[in-house]
């Protein structure tokens, strides 16, 4: 019974019953003719399969299954390494640091430049150029610094003294900085450069390390030989100002300064009364001695006190009574009996004699007194600072009444003062950088130079120049001939060479309280009738018995010079 019920049911069509959609009545009417089932094509919307559906069900409960199997991974599994990972990586930004700029010598020859740090790849090291005698120009700087985590808490190359210090501006460069991000043994797992460094600007010295070098072997070994505590040259383009060489002793190095490992010698340095961080050509004041008739016998010409033909004897002294001892007249010596010179001849064999009487005047000679002394050094540049660029110059003195009454308890000037100062004695103190600045104004009639340390193109900084004042020209051409007659001559005779002439004044100034010490100058220009160079030399602190005077220093310089830089001669 219910079997045949069931086949009832199936062979029952009750879509018979079923009510019919307009649309199937309108398109039945359109299509009656041919009955063309093709136009139903596109035309009849039909239902998205029930297996589409399934399949989009089982992708999303799938992808949530392997999102979930995922995070089960990273936040139960393996959560806790990843965070002990994210809290010690650390991300953070550290410097590039530039290369400081190249300080090369006025032939390209490099005096300071950059090399491989063994121990770190952050920076370069500094190095110098050995055996100058130009620590005190170059200076010294000292290396960026790391603090005990290893941070940079001197995050740049500070520089301490000298042209690294002057020009570091120039030299230093910029630094770059980069993002790294380091685990946390410190190991660097990722970098990435943000702004690059720009390595500093290298500048040319006006120095020729040729010169240099051999100016300051020359230095070394007349001091070695005659027991100098100290000392100093200079040498000076005279129609530029440019230094070609400039050198002191002793001096620290540069580059242990710099690198500042050598504990016990920087401390040697720092206790040494010798003072070897003193740059002596710039800021070390010396008694001049006679170097200083040049520019008085200027002063002496200028004010005609006497014919530069007039003759003075000098027997080896002169007297003059004493007002307060009239039984103890004061007697001024000279270094040895001349007999009769004249200024030129006074120059040559640098008379002491001749010099007191036309300064201070003596009997029926008149003298140009001590307010035309001050004048006429003044004139030349002494007393003053020369302009260099560079920090530290001293002034020096030119002793006056009014020097004398400050330091003397408010003593009054006396005539035997003035002979002294005459001489380059009592408060005379000058720099080695005045002396070939002054020197150089003889050599080139009366023009003043700053002095410079850079390459200034071969082009005479005429914008920092100043006449000395209108002094007659054949003021300068006498002044010049005695200077060669002490090459010729006189007190100048071992620097008296046939392969080039030079000028040349020597000086011996008496220090100490028992006078048994001496600083020796000398100064001069080459060559002779076209002068081109001037130099300067003063030898500190020596016996006063040594034979060996700041005249050979440039002796052994002028006989390497015409081997080895025979250019310079010409």
């Amino acid at each position: 019974m219910f079997r045949q019920i069931i086949k009832i049911f199936k062979k029952k069509d009750y879509r018979s019953n079923r009510d019919i959609d307009p649309d199937e009545i309108f398109l039945d009417s359109k299509n009656l003719p041919a009955f063309d089932t093709s136009q139903f094509e596109g035309r009849i919307e039909r239902p998205i399969p029930h297996t589409v559906f399934g399949l989009m069900i089982f992708f999303i409960i799938f992808v949530g299954c392997v999102f979930t199997y995922r995070t089960w991974g990273l936040q139960i599994v393996d959560g806790e390494s990843y965070r002990a990972r994210s809290d010690n990586n650390s991300l953070h930004k550290t410097l590039i640091f530039a290369d400081r700029g190249l300080i090369l010598d006025r032939n390209n020859t490099p005096l300071v430049w950059n090399d491989i740090n063994p121990e770190t790849t952050d920076y370069s090291l500094r190095v110098y150029a050995t055996s100058t005698g130009l620590s005190t120009i170059l200076g010294y700087i000292k290396y960026p610094t790391k603090d005990s985590s290893g941070f940079y808490y001197r995050d740049s190359y500070d520089a301490k003294d000298g042209i690294e210090k002057i020009y570091s501006d120039r030299i230093g460069g910029k630094n770059g900085t980069k993002i790294i991000e380091t685990d946390v043994k410190g190991n660097i797992i990722s970098e990435s450069v943000v702004e690059p460094p720009q390595d500093g600007e290298n500048i040319n010295l006006s120095i020729d390390v040729r010169l240099q070098r051999q100016l300051n072997r020359s230095l070394l070994d007349i001091a070695n030989r005659a027991g100098y505590r100290g000392g100093a040259g200079v040498i000076m383009d005279v129609r530029t100002g440019e230094i070609l060489a400039s050198s002191n002793f002793p001096e620290y190095d540069s580059g242990v300064m710099t690198n500042g490992s050598d504990s016990k010698k920087i401390n040697e340095w720092i206790a040494s009364k010798s003072h070897p961080f003193l740059n002596r050509v710039i800021s070390g004041l010396y008694t001049p001695g006679s170097i200083m008739k040049l520019f008085i016998a200027m002063g002496v010409l200028d004010q005609g006190v006497i014919s530069p033909t007039k003759q003075i004897l000098s027997t080896g002294s002169i007297t003059i009574p004493n007002p307060f001892f009239p039984d103890k007249p004061s007697v001024f010596v000279d270094w040895k009996a001349h007999g009769y010179v004249d200024l030129r001849h006074a120059l040559a064999v640098s008379s002491n004699v001749y010099f007191y009487e036309v300064t201070g005047g003596y009997k029926d000679q008149k003298g140009i007194g001590i307010a035309n002394i001050e004048k006429y050094t003044s004139m030349f540049g002494f007393g003053t600072t020369t302009g260099v660029y560079f920090p530290g110059e001293s002034g020096g003195t030119i002793p006056n009444p009014e020097w004398k009454k400050k330091n003397f308890n408010g003593e009054e000037w006396r005539v035997g003062d003035t002979y002294n100062t005459a001489i380059g004695q009592y408060g005379f103190q000058v720099t080695p950088l005045q002396a070939v600045r002054a020197v150089s104004a003889i050599a080139n009639e009366g023009i003043l130079l700053t002095p410079t340390y850079l390459m200034v193109d071969g082009k005479s900084n005429k914008t920092k120049i100043t006449e000395t004042n209108d002094l007659d020209p054949k003021f300068y051409t006498i002044v010049k001939e005695g200077m060669r007659l002490g090459v010729t001559e006189g007190t100048s005779a071992p620097i008296n060479f046939p392969f080039v002439e030079i000028a040349s004044k020597t000086g011996t100034a008496q220090i100490g309280v028992a006078k048994d010490e001496v600083n020796s100058w000398v100064v001069g220009f080459w060559p002779y009738k076209n002068p081109k160079y001037a130099y300067a030399v003063v030898m500190e602190r020596g016996s006063r018995n040594n034979q060996f005077s700041a005249t050979l220093v440039m002796q052994g310089f002028f006989n390497w010079m015409a081997i080895y830089a025979s250019e310079y001669l010409k």
